[in-house]
């Protein structure tokens, strides 16, 4: 037996549930921990080792391969909002909702400390150690996501809902049996429509979409030195957008697409709607 299988057997944690929730912190840690090093180079070096399409790309890929981290193990939800949807839809409990939630939001906190590790030398010297929130030195959004400065209120929270709308309606389409997309294709059909949100939507506000991606990064920049104007950015109106609009419109738009989907297919034959295809 080898080495492998010995620690398999002395450390595997047989409840599925306790797997699935590790599988969800540690795979929306690589995500963020990928994201957020694009970010640094993008930040740091002043767009010389990166430029914003690659940030784009770098996000994608990352998403693509955490997707691909944990969807066998818990659906690879990586994100509040889509375990929120998963809630009221009745397909996980309330428990594993909790769980799920708290390690994302856990996993998202330790991938920007491990970003923050790994260029913690340039940072400072970036920055010369004094961590700024806006200004030419400011560096908060290697971890969280501001609104440009001319961006008011309502266009933020629009930018959200349009942005919480692309990124629902594609999934459904590549997770859809219909569009025969191959399952081990579906992650990086994912990583692909974060790049498109990335390079259509990115302008305003960062593309959150995603309330463990922005809740836990923001709240390691609180601890790591940036202090309470994390929060308290624009009188405390901008940091709660992507935490809870984003959760209000998954949910609304992923019903609103349940329903378009099962009237778009409703005068299907019966043959078909019973095909091997379809199950």
């Amino acid at each position: 037996m080898s080495l492998v299988d010995r620690l398999r057997q002395r450390l595997g944690i047989t409840n599925e549930l306790y797997r699935a929730t590790l599988a969800e912190l540690f795979a929306t840690g690589f995500l963020v921990f990928g994201g957020c090093c694009v970010n640094a180079q993008y930040v740091i070096s002043k767009t010389r080792n990166n430029a914003y399409i690659g940030v784009c790309i770098g996000w994608g890929i990352a998403l693509a391969f955490a997707v691909q981290l944990a969807y066998r193990i818990s659906g690879a939800h990586l994100n509040p909002a889509v375990s929120f949807f998963q809630l009221t839809q009745g397909k996980i409990s309330p428990l594993r909702f909790i769980l799920f939630v708290i390690a994302q939001n856990v996993g998202a906190f330790f991938g920007a400390l491990f970003t923050f590790l790994v260029y913690w030398d340039l940072l400072d010297s970036f920055d010369g150690e004094i961590r700024f929130v806006t200004g030419p030195q400011a560096s908060a959004h290697i971890f969280g996501t501001y609104p440009a400065p001319k961006l008011s209120l309502l266009g933020g929270l629009f930018d959200q809902i349009v942005g919480t709308a692309v990124l629902c309606l594609l999934i459904a389409c590549v997770v859809d049996r219909r569009n025969r997309i191959p399952p081990f294709l579906q992650p990086t059909f994912i990583g692909m429509i974060l790049v498109l949100i990335g390079m259509a939507l990115g302008m305003n506000a960062g593309y959150a979409i995603n309330p463990a991606r922005d809740f836990g990064p923001r709240l390691f920049s609180l601890v790591a030195g940036y202090g309470w104007r994390v929060f308290s950015y624009r009188e405390y109106t901008w940091f709660w957008i992507p935490l809870d609009r984003t959760d209000d419109w998954c949910r609304h738009w992923s019903l609103a697409l349940r329903v378009l989907y099962r009237l778009s297919h409703s005068r299907r034959s019966r043959h078909d709607l019973h095909s091997p295809h379809y199950r």
